[in-house]
């Protein structure tokens, strides 16, 4: 009786397989377990459940707490993305045309520093900077601190679409008599929408989850979501706090699964 053999690497790679796939319940498992209590129609967090009832939603859609906290992060989230996005896009095609040495990887590391540096530090160092700025408590000042958060990942995303980017188009436009402005609106920004928009999403998720700086930074008229869930747990721990929970994992969620069908459609259009 004749044994298969298996490949060593095959064994490997069904052991990293089963591991992720455990980390991955390990993580989601506790999201799932507390999803239906979004929808229980009684008024504490327990399990079993007395019914099934959306009354929580309707308070977190009627409550002014709520809906005013709702409103500001997708005030700010928007804001910051867009703002995010141009300066990022700028930066990543202003980074792309540097010679590559170390002064381009000085300014590609200034540039995605926020990603590396601790929210606690950088809250910290923009009140103190805002404070004399007058700009402390003010939303405009949430915005742009939301914006340095999120432009590392649009520039980190159109700097890798600039680096399958022909550039030849561009000379071949302007060759053709069209104005600089021209051919980055027409020629580059097209094929590099993808990746830009991957960029937004990104900056927005980054700013619609964000605690810490808001924590630091938010006036009273100011509160988001995050903050709002936060003291809804410390103060009113009811399954309004869950259907709040609920809608920020499917922003999330939802961000994630757009942005992975922008890739996917921009690669079906490279084959066809």
């Amino acid at each position: 009786m004749k044994y298969k053999q298996v490949n060593p690497m095959q064994k490997w790679q069904r052991l990293s397989g089963l591991l992720t796939l455990l980390v991955l319940i390990f993580l989601i498992l506790p999201i799932v377990i507390i999803m239906p209590l979004s929808l229980s129609s009684g008024s504490f967090l327990s399990y079993p459940m007395p019914g099934f009832s959306m009354r929580w939603y309707e308070e977190l859609l009627t409550n002014y707490k709520w809906t005013k906290a709702l409103q500001n992060s997708a005030i700010i989230g928007i804001s910051s993305a867009v703002l995010a996005m141009v300066i990022g896009l700028m930066a990543a095609i202003g980074i792309n045309a540097m010679k590559k040495g170390a002064a381009r990887a000085v300014v590609m590391g200034l540039f995605i520093a926020p990603l590396m540096t601790p929210l606690i530090i950088m809250a910290v160092s923009l009140f103190l900077f805002y404070s004399k700025l007058g700009l402390s408590g003010k939303m405009l000042g949430i915005i742009i601190a939301h914006a340095i958060l999120g432009t590392p990942f649009v520039v980190v995303s159109v700097f890798a679409g600039l680096q399958k980017f022909d550039m030849t188009l561009m000379r071949a436009a302007k060759s053709l008599g069209a104005s600089s402005w021209y051919a980055y609106r027409n020629v580059m920004f097209p094929i590099l929408k993808p990746a830009v928009v991957s960029g937004l999403l990104f900056a927005f998720v980054t700013s619609f989850d964000e605690i810490i700086i808001v924590l630091f930074l938010a006036g009273p008229d100011h509160i988001t979501l995050p903050i709002r869930l936060f003291e809804g747990i410390r103060d009113e721990l009811t399954p309004v706090v869950i259907s709040a929970a609920m809608v920020m994992v499917l922003i999330s969620v939802g961000s994630m699964g757009l942005i992975e069908w922008v890739r996917r459609r921009s690669e079906a259009a490279k084959e066809a």
